[in-house]
């Protein structure tokens, strides 16, 4: 695919993302607004026609907000559905390829350089060892980068929609609320997304007996860190430790002693509470398995579209095999 110039998409909940791979570079992105686009074919064929007839592409690889199977995907977040044969042929691409949004990013890990990334502490990577990368935005996705000798290879599957666990009392009772409010289950998306922000704060207000005005996820951010809210300013708090407990968990559970990346749209907008939060002692505190823990590095990823990354590699990777 690489020798042609191919669509690379980013496809999400919110935003879909498109930018242009030409000799092994990418062009700059475009953002369109998926609510205001009727599907993926109507948001593709819109990009395009702002494009020189020189420039038009060959092909597409799209990474998509869903699970992706017999090479169809439905958006988890929006609703789209997307089959390749269909967007090839409505579109005239010799060749379409999907992917899961956060196997792209697994694939982008190892074309991160240092300035892509900041760190919230641990020590060193182990060399050749699993690598976890995680993204709260309008969901939350999760996928693995296994490196050379056992790779390169992605594992990537829905672990955001995994059942959420408290680590205290304070949790317990926003969990159980929240479980009466999504008919007895609350995943890790609930939580830990844009949504999952809103609903952290009006639950926690409601808890001790507060009214919570109406707010946005970007809202109760904005007050938090102004210190204009205090139940925003206790969202944000429990937002950044339920993080911190997740991505220890997945890092134990998947041994990824390569480091855990935190990903999406919301980690790079709250570098600073993250950094200040108890993301990092959360993050470590799984009892006998500190030590175990305590040497993984955990980074933001500040890279703009790292999902775009990790399609030129597969890209490069397909037209190795050709």
């Amino acid at each position: 695919m690489a020798q042609d110039s191919v669509l690379l998409g980013d496809l999400g909940g919110t935003n879909a993302r498109f930018a242009l791979l030409s000799d092994g570079e990418i062009g700059r992105a475009a953002t369109l607004s998926v609510a205001e686009h009727a599907g993926a074919a109507e948001a593709i064929a819109a990009y395009i026609a702002g494009l020189p007839p020189a420039q038009r592409p060959k092909a597409a690889a799209l990474a998509c907000a869903g699970p992706v199977a017999d090479r169809a995907v439905t958006l988890t977040n929006s609703g789209w559905r997307l089959e390749e044969a269909e967007i090839a042929r409505r579109l005239g691409f010799a060749r379409v390829r999907l992917v899961n949004d956060f196997a792209a990013q697994a694939w982008a890990l190892a074309r991160l350089s240092p300035g892509d990334l900041h760190a919230l502490g641990g020590t060193a990577a182990e060399p050749g060892a699993p690598a976890v990368v995680l993204g709260p935005g309008t969901g939350l996705g999760i996928a693995t980068y296994l490196p050379p000798p056992a790779g390169p290879a992605v594992l990537v599957g829905e672990g955001g929609h995994a059942t959420m666990a408290a680590t205290d009392a304070r949790e317990a009772a926003v969990l159980a609320a929240l479980r009466d409010r999504f008919d007895g289950h609350v995943s890790a998306e609930r939580v830990l997304s844009g949504e999952g922000l809103v609903q952290l704060y009006e639950t926690l207000a409601a808890l001790d007996g507060r009214p919570a005005p109406k707010r946005s996820a970007a809202g109760i951010t904005a007050a938090a860190r102004a210190g204009r809210d205090a139940d925003c300013a206790a969202a944000l708090e429990l937002f950044c430790a339920m993080l911190g407990a997740l991505a220890g968990n997945l890092a134990l559970t998947l041994g990824a002693r390569g480091g855990v990346y935190i990903a999406g749209g919301i980690a790079p907008r709250i570098l600073d509470s993250l950094a200040a939060s108890a993301f990092r002692a959360r993050f470590e505190a799984k009892g006998r398995f500190r030590s175990y823990l305590a040497p993984i590095p955990a980074w933001i990823v500040l890279h703009p579209a790292p999902a775009f990354l990790g399609l030129a590699a597969l890209c490069e990777t397909d037209a190795g095999a050709s």
